[in-house]
C-alpha cells in the first residue's frame, strides 16, 4: 500500500490550483485586453501591472521558508487565496474606474495587483510544498502534473464562462463577474483544504532543534547544482512564454477584429490546448507509450521547439488574416507549451522529491517560483513595451506583434537547448504507474 496522500486527495489540492487559475485568469489576460483595446490605452499600462505582480512574487523564497518554518501549510494557502480573491475584485474595479477617472483607477489597479501578487506567492509556494510533504515519491511527479492541470482547467473554464457573461461590455459587468469568480474560489480552495492536511501529516519530519536563518538555507539551496541548472531552464523557458502573454487577446481584437467575448473564447482555447497537452504528457510518462517517450527531457525539449514554430506561424498570420484558422494556432501553441510546462513541472517535483518531507521544499519551490516570476515580470513588461516599440517602427500594429512573436519563438529555441543540458539522464523520467505488459516484458 503506498503511503501519503491518496488520489482522491491529491484531487482535492487540485481544486484549489483551480481556484487559483480562476481569479489570475480573469486579472492577466481579460483585463489587460480590456485595457488595451476597450479603454485604448497603451500595452505597456497593464505590462507595467501585470509586471507588478510578477515582481511581488521574487517573495516566494521567502514565503516558503515561512511555510517551512510554521507548523501547518494550509494557513498559508488560505490565507494566500484570500488575498488573491480581494485583489482580483479590486484590480476589475480599478479598471472599470479608468474609464471615469484614469489617475484613480491606475492607483486602485496599482494596489490591487500588489494584493494578486502576494496571495499567488503565498497559496501557491505553499500549495507546492504541502503537496511535496504529503505525498509519496512516486506520486509526486504525477501529482504536480495533476494540480497544474486543473489549474489549466480553472483557466479555460472560467475564460469560456466569462467570455460570455462580459459580451457585452459594461464597467459594472466587470466588476461582478470577477467579484463572483473571486468569492466562488475562495469557498471552494477552502472546502478542499478542510482538514486535509490534519488527516495526512507529512511522510517524514525535519529533526527538532534550532531553525535555521533564512540566509542559511536559501545558500544550502542555491549550492545544489541540480537546484541551479534548473532555476535558469525555468527562467528562459517562462520568459519566452509570457513574452506574448498579454498580448495575444489584444493581437486577436487589434489585428483580426475580434470582439472581447471572442478574443477571450481564443484564450480558453488556448488554455483548453495547455490541458490537453499536459494531459498527453503525463499518459507519455506513465509508459503508455513506451519508455522512451517517458523521458522528461524529451518533452521539455520537443515542447519548447514546438512552441517556436507555432509562434512563428502566429508572427505570419496577420498576412493571411482573411483565411487564417486563428483557433488552430491558438489551440496548437497551448498544445506545444502544455507538453514542455507539464514535463517541467514533473522534473521540479522529482529534484524537489528527495527533501520533499523536510523544511526546505517550501524553499525550493519559492526558488523556482520566484524565477518563474521574475521571468513573467520581464517577459510581461518586455513583450508589451517591445510591441509598442516595434508597431512605432515598423509602421503597423500587425508588424508590432509579429516581432513580439519572433523574439519570444528564438527564447524557446533557447530554452530547449538548456533543457538538452540539464543533468540526470534517464533519471528524468516519471515512475511507470502502469504494469508492463507481456511484450515489454519480453523485451527485457
Amino acid at each position: 500500500m503506498t503511503a501519503g496522500l491518496t488520489w482522491a486527495g491529491i484531487l482535492r489540492l487540485g481544486l484549489v490550483q483551480t481556484s487559483l487559475g480562476a481569479i489570475i485568469v480573469l486579472t492577466t489576460s481579460t483585463l489587460n485586453r480590456i485595457m488595451v483595446v476597450e479603454l485604448a490605452l497603451p500595452a505597456v499600462v497593464p505590462g507595467l501591472l501585470v509586471g507588478l505582480h510578477y515582481a511581488v512574487q521574487m517573495l516566494r523564497p521567502r514565503l516558503g521558508y515561512g511555510s517551512d518554518m510554521g507548523a501547518r501549510r494550509t494557513p498559508w494557502i488560505l490565507g494566500g487565496m484570500a488575498v488573491l480573491g480581494a485583489g482580483g475584485t479590486l484590480a476589475a474595479a480599478g479598471v472599470a474606474l479608468m474609464g471615469e477617472s484614469l489617475p484613480a483607477g491606475l492607483a486602485l489597479a496599482t494596489l490591487a495587483f500588489f494584493l494578486v501578487g502576494l496571495g499567488v506567492g503565498a497559496a501557491g509556494t505553499a500549495l507546492l510544498a504541502l503537496l511535496a510533504s504529503v505525498v509519496a515519491p512516486e506520486r509526486r511527479a504525477p501529482a504536480a502534473t495533476i494540480l497544474w492541470t486543473m489549474m489549466i482547467l480553472g483557466f479555460a473554464v472560467t475564460a469560456g464562462i466569462a467570455g460570455g457573461l462580459l459580451d457585452p461590455f459594461s464597467p459594472a459587468r466587470l466588476i461582478a463577474v470577477s467579484g463572483g469568480v473571486s468569492l466562488l474560489a475562495v469557498l471552494v480552495a477552502a472546502l478542499a483544504l478542510g482538514r486535509l492536511e490534519s488527516r495526512h501529516p507529512p511522510i517524514a519530519r525535519a529533526a527538532d532543534g534550532p531553525r535555521p536563518p533564512f540566509r542559511a538555507v536559501m545558500a544550502e539551496v542555491w549550492a545544489d547544482p541540480d537546484a541551479r541548472r534548473f532555476t535558469v531552464f525555468v527562467f528562459v523557458s517562462m520568459l519566452a512564454y509570457s513574452a506574448a502573454d498579454l498580448i495575444l487577446e489584444p493581437f486577436a481584437g487589434e489585428v483580426f477584429g475580434r470582439s472581447i467575448g471572442q478574443s477571450t473564447a481564443l484564450a480558453g482555447l488556448q488554455n483548453a490546448g495547455t490541458l490537453v497537452g499536459m494531459a498527453v504528457m503525463a499518459v507519455a510518462g506513465a509508459g503508455v507509450f513506451g519508455r522512451r517517450l517517458a523521458s522528461l527531457r524529451l518533452w521539455m525539449v520537443g515542447g519548447c521547439i514546438a512552441s517556436a514554430l507555432v509562434l512563428v506561424l502566429l508572427g505570419v498570420s496577420s498576412e493571411w488574416r482573411g483565411r487564417w484558422p486563428l483557433e488552430g494556432v491558438y489551440v496548437a501553441l497551448g498544445l506545444a507549451n502544455g507538453a514542455f510546462a507539464a514535463a517541467a513541472l514533473a522534473t521540479m517535483m522529482q529534484l524537489a522529491g528527495p527533501r520533499g518531507a523536510n523544511t526546505r521544499s517550501g524553499t525550493r519551490m519559492g526558488l523556482w517560483g520566484a524565477a518563474q516570476a521574475i521571468a513573467f515580470a520581464l517577459g510581461g513588461l518586455g513583450g508589451t513595451v517591445l510591441c509598442d516599440v516595434a508597431r512605432r517602427v515598423l509602421g503597423s500594429a500587425q508588424h508590432g506583434y509579429a516581432a513580439v512573436f519572433l523574439v519570444e519563438a528564438a527564447l524557446f529555441l533557447a530554452a530547449a537547448i538548456l533543457a538538452a543540458r540539464l543533468a540526470g539522464g534517464a533519471s528524468l523520467r516519471l515512475p511507470n504507474l502502469l504494469p508492463p505488459s507481456p511484450l515489454q516484458e519480453q523485451m527485457r
